[in-house]
């Protein structure tokens, strides 16, 4: 299985949305937790990474 690299202002797009209805965010901190903002509200959230990556869809170009 292939490592996802992940860095800092990457957009990533979840598979499940925010409450707002947006799946695209913004990444600002890279580590054991994510730091993740949502594109839409501009709400921001730390997850752990195994939570990121189990939920992660693929990158927004």
């Amino acid at each position: 299985m292939e490592k996802i690299v992940f860095e800092v202002g990457q957009k990533i797009i979840m598979k499940k949305p925010h409450p707002c209805g947006a799946n695209l965010w913004e990444i600002q901190r890279v580590g054991m937790d994510f730091r993740l903002k949502c594109c839409e509200c501009g709400r921001s959230l730390m997850l752990p990474r195994k939570t990121v990556e189990k939920n992660f869809k693929s990158f927004c170009n």
